[in-house]
């Protein structure tokens, strides 16, 4: 069972949780919540409550049975640092990564404050990646957050980007990503905010990654920036992903 996913930073989605709550302006159109639904009318079991966050013990140990070496978004659909998810079985998710060392787990959350509290009693490998989303400037203090966390690769997620983020410190940041937001309702991306960050990633010797511009028809803004594709990794990440 492969959680395929067009993910433009990684090959597959693995969700040992379903469906999560907003909890900042970046949460307004969430593409997961919209998805949840869509699962829930198609009458999917595991979306019989919608975006009720709801625990999934029996997918676990999928990834064990993954043999080819892969990129893996840890709940897409989720966040696993949410406040309903207890930390026994944040663990177990964290037990089958660390059993997984040919794939690479990429873990995203807004709950920054929470995997800060929770990181020391967690059990971090090489190949457990960890990010927090950063939509506009109200929120750099997760970055704060994230710094304390003994992850190998340390990521932000600027997406949606829906406002400037000028002077982050990005001291113990290894990549990040941006992408204008998607969908109904999305909101404008304005290129000065992706050159801001593009250029704080340079300054800071930090992998960028630009994953599209957005708006209602994403496969027409496209995401060419400065007339190329930025598809940085991290540089303990696949090497031929690695340009710069």
């Amino acid at each position: 069972m492969r959680g395929k996913t067009h993910i433009e930073w990684t090959e597959s989605t693995w969700n040992p949780v379903t469906g999560c709550s907003k909890v900042s302006a970046g949460c307004k159109n969430c593409y997961a919540e919209r998805m949840a639904r869509r699962l829930q009318a198609m009458g999917n079991p595991r979306y019989a409550n919608g975006f009720s966050v709801k625990m999934h013990p029996d997918l676990i140990d999928v990834p064990k049975s993954w043999k080819k070496p892969r990129y893996i978004f840890v709940n897409s659909m989720s966040d696993l640092f949410h406040e309903r998810i207890p930390i026994s079985f944040i663990k177990k998710v964290f037990a089958t990564m660390r059993e997984c060392p040919q794939h690479t787990f990429q873990i995203l959350t807004k709950r920054s404050a929470r995997l800060a509290e929770l990181a020391h009693e967690l059990d971090w490998a090489p190949n457990i990646w960890m990010g927090v989303s950063i939509e506009d400037a109200n929120v750099m203090h997760r970055i704060d957050d994230l710094r304390k966390v003994p992850a190998a690769i340390r990521f932000l997620s600027c997406e949606p980007l829906i406002g400037p983020i000028d002077d982050m410190n990005l001291h113990g940041i290894d990549w990040v990503i941006v992408g204008g937001e998607s969908g109904p309702g999305s909101r404008p991306i304005k290129p000065e905010w992706v050159q801001s960050i593009r250029k704080q990633c340079r300054n800071a010797k930090a992998s960028f990654f630009f994953k599209q511009w957005g708006g209602t028809r994403k496969d027409l803004t496209g995401r060419e920036l400065n007339g190329r594709i930025y598809d940085e990794f991290p540089s303990s990440g696949s090497p031929e992903r690695n340009v710069r």
